[in-house]
């Protein structure tokens, strides 16, 4: 990375002037171009930050700036700034990421596969880590060693999965009702279950390390509807029984379990906290009075569960 621009070169009256500060324009990741990431970064707390680490201000007491990562659902319309997180950033104080997983990736029905963290081309898992390399490279005032880390319905699919592979890096995870869940049972494969988990992502799921980590799930009382509707996912199993030769890029996507699928996102929540508290880990469990599956109505909550941990 040492070809990079860093703000660590950059006088700080030059980083607005670069886009290093403030919304910083979208990146393609140098490992997997074909996945990108963007920024908010507060201008003033991240100059105070550099100013303090150039003026020799001692490492404990220079706290570098927090970083949220926020991961988009199906849509992939999800932009921090139009969900109103610049505000966010600015008050908490911290640094936004938005990562970009596009559809269409491994076929022209992939629209799911970055939720399971792997498919034929792409790790999603080992792309969030290597933007995370990314950044406290180019942006050292930015803390990447432990972060916050939120989803909303595909994107709590994503949240959920890292977890579980990567809870030393999370300092908190909000996860956002999702549409299906792995859990942690050793009987069956990825990814309803963790059988294969070892031979799949070369790791173990260390649930001692898992419990350490702030967990919170968010989910609208209303939220209780099958997406698409029963006759959809029975259509949906018979296209792809017939089409299996032109989905097999997919495997994932195929093997997802149809039980785990069609079930409503606030049972699943429900059932996946339940499940958790067998195994020893917590998890707060917000319902939001009159929300459906409406990831805005949502939101706040997740940012109050959030935002003191992050100011911590």
């Amino acid at each position: 990375m040492k070809n990079l621009l860093s703000t660590a070169n950059i006088p700080p009256e030059f980083l607005k002037s670069v886009y290093m500060i403030g919304k910083v324009p979208r990146k393609a990741l140098i490992s997997e171009p074909r996945v990108s990431y963007s920024l908010y970064i507060p201008p003033d707390h991240y100059k105070n930050i550099l100013h303090a680490q150039a003026n020799g201000t001692p490492q404990a007491a220079c706290r570098k700036l927090p970083l949220l990562v926020f991961i988009h659902g199906t849509l992939r319309d999800d932009s921090y700034a139009e969900r109103g997180l610049m505000p966010f950033a600015e008050s908490t104080p911290c640094a936004i990421m938005a990562p970009l997983f596009p559809a269409g990736l491994d076929s022209s029905a992939d629209l799911d596969s970055y939720k399971l963290l792997r498919s034929p081309t792409l790790r999603s898992d080992l792309a969030l880590v290597d933007m995370l390399n990314e950044v406290a490279y180019r942006w050292p005032g930015i803390d990447t060693t432990k972060f916050f880390l939120m989803g909303y319905s595909g994107g709590a699919q994503f949240a959920h999965r890292f977890l579980y592979l990567y809870p030393e890096r999370l300092a908190a995870v909000s996860i956002g009702a999702p549409g299906s869940v792995t859990i942690l049972d050793h009987s069956t494969s990825w990814p309803t279950g963790i059988a294969d988990v070892k031979e799949l992502f070369g790791k173990r799921i260390d649930i001692n390390l898992i419990k350490q980590v702030k967990i919170q799930l968010v989910v609208g009382d209303a939220d209780v509807e099958v997406h698409g509707g029963m006759e959809f996912w029975i259509w949906l199993q018979k296209f792809k029984a017939a089409k299996s030769a032109d989905l097999s890029s997919n495997v994932e996507w195929n093997k997802t379990s149809n039980k785990e699928i069609v079930q409503n996102r606030l049972g699943i929540l429900k059932r996946l906290q339940a499940l958790w508290q067998e195994d020893g880990i917590d998890a707060q469990l917000d319902i939001v009075d009159g929300a459906r599956h409406e990831s805005l109505k949502c939101q706040s909550r997740s940012l109050k569960f959030l935002q003191p941990l992050i100011q911590e």
